[in-house]
């Protein structure tokens, strides 16, 4: 395919690189297929302990170098790859569309966050800002700075193979961190294609060898990453079972940790709703990228009084929905990313209606021309109960759940009654009810939104969630502070040495 050739995918390449150079690694070789015709894309060899040692080296002796450039030479950079972004944006995206299984749109989409985030990380290089603060003592001045962390580990997941690691990296970069990426061994060749792209800015511009690393591999090369004290912080995205061992490992050697996981996330229509933006917002929410974003709306929270009228709607928008090749721009929806990903929509079926669920539209694995991956599923949904155990756990897969509301106490309840807690949204037409649902007393979410969907967060706002989604903030507003270590420093500028609090020690 052009845009494999390109974005300079061979049938085998090397899954190591500290830039511009990439190092021989024994690894296990990885395979990646297309869900989109079960093709194989083209081969990985993946990180041995040895490769990971010299990328890990090479990143430490780049930081010390790296953190002394003015953070503006540094966003200089950083604009240089999103230009060379735009450059390669179409290929790029057909390369996300056709490895990972989401739309083209969606696959140009994510390039274009890339793009966004690194404008954002442009800005950012010169507002890397602190405080002032007044001293208690006279003839002293007192502030606080923020200086470079070190080494950022960024582990990402399959769903969104680019973008995740821009949202890190862009800042790490500008913060004066250097970044060291395992992406989704289930999507490695995007990753290699990354570090393709920008390979020209960094020599360039002759950035630090070591300044970006990519050292793709399975769980064990994430274990090396997680336990590494010489990586300060570990940016993590995946599932809450996978956070909840990258935070026990790294916070076993008192290192940072940011978590971005899993979603379960819920939209409540109101009887004062504009039902056409709600079923815009349900549909996409919970169709989008085939249901696997952690941002995928899996539950709908409808008022009794317009239940029947919206459960109609649905049935009707669902019957419009094109599935298939997801580089053919008519389709809406694509392949899920694997067959087990498929087992367990279909597992999540069983266990939806042995709970006593109704399905409303009925699922099912799609057979037939076009659909030789065996990756593509029917998008479905059923009338559900809250406290179904299938239905407080996430599953990556097109499953919408509905339920009924009587009062708006109770579907903030609903909503937050769940381990995750992602992004939450409401349509109403009615104040009070939205302000309700923004106060302390309502969403529960890091994220909740009013008249729009769960899914499509813009880079200018910090992304994350609460509860079992891990706390972790990425993107825009102030996210950046993550990246960076805060020092408080003061300054005597007297002959003498007043001690705080009046204390006298004269000698």
């Amino acid at each position: 395919m052009d845009f494999l050739k390109t974005l300079n995918i061979q049938a085998e390449n090397a899954g190591v690189s500290t830039g511009t150079t990439w190092i021989k690694s024994k690894g296990e070789k990885i395979a990646s297929y297309s869900p989109v015709d079960g093709k194989l894309i083209g081969n990985v060899t993946g990180a041995d302990r040895n490769a990971y040692e010299a990328a890990v080296k090479k990143a430490q002796e780049a930081f010390l170098i790296w953190r002394t450039w003015p953070a503006p030479k540094r966003g200089e950079v950083v604009r240089q790859v999103g230009e060379e972004l735009r450059k390669y944006k179409e290929p790029l995206g057909k390369l996300v569309s056709y490895e990972m299984g989401k739309s083209l749109q969606e696959g140009m989409g994510e390039v274009q966050e890339m793009i966004d985030i690194c404008d954002f990380a442009v800005g950012l290089s010169r507002q890397l800002h602190g405080l002032t603060m007044h001293s208690e003592r006279p003839g002293h001045r007192m502030y606080e700075q923020y200086h470079p962390l070190g080494l950022v580990g960024i582990i990402s997941a399959f769903n969104f193979p680019v973008a995740v690691w821009s949202w890190n990296s862009m800042l790490a970069w500008v913060c004066g961190d250097v970044a060291i990426w395992k992406p989704s061994e289930k999507t490695p060749l995007c990753a290699v294609a990354c570090q393709k792209i920008i390979q020209g800015v960094f020599k360039k511009n002759s950035v630090p060898e070591g300044v970006s690393c990519i050292v793709i591999g399975g769980r064990d090369t994430g274990e090396w990453m997680s336990n590494d004290t010489r990586i300060p912080l570990i940016s993590a995205t995946g599932s809450t079972r996978m956070g909840k061992a990258v935070g026990a490992a790294v916070g076993q050697r008192l290192g940072r940790s940011l978590l971005e996981l899993g979603g379960n996330n819920a939209i409540i229509i109101s009887k004062d709703a504009d039902l056409s933006i709600a079923m815009t917002a349900a549909t996409f929410g919970a169709v989008g990228t085939a249901g696997q974003r952690c941002t995928t709306t899996r539950r709908l929270i409808i008022h009794e009084k317009v239940y029947n009228k919206v459960k109609d709607m649905l049935v009707n928008a669902y019957s419009q929905l094109k599935i298939g090749n997801p580089l053919l721009e008519k389709n809406h929806v694509g392949p899920l990313i694997d067959t087990d990903a498929v087992n367990l929509y279909l597992s999540a079926i069983e266990r939806c209606k042995k709970e006593g669920g109704k399905f409303i539209v009925e699922g099912g694995v799609l057979k037939g021309k076009g659909y030789e991956s065996g990756c593509y599923v029917k998008p479905c949904i059923a009338e559900a109960k809250n406290d179904f155990e299938i239905v407080q756990h996430e599953t990556f897969a097109p499953i919408l759940y509905i339920m009924k509301y009587k009062t708006m106490d109770e579907a903030i309840a609903m909503q937050n009654g769940v381990p995750q807690g992602l992004s939450s949204s409401i349509i109403t037409n009615n104040l009070r009810e939205s302000e309700q649902f923004l106060s302390h007393a309502g969403s529960d979410c890091g994220i909740a939104n009013v008249n729009i969907g769960t899914s499509g967060a813009e880079i200018g706002g910090a992304f994350g969630g609460e509860k079992e989604t891990g706390g972790g903030r990425e993107s825009g507003s102030d996210a950046w502070k993550v990246y960076m270590r805060r020092q408080t420093n003061t300054i005597n500028y007297t002959d003498k040495l007043p001690l705080a609090q009046g204390i006298r020690f004269d000698l």
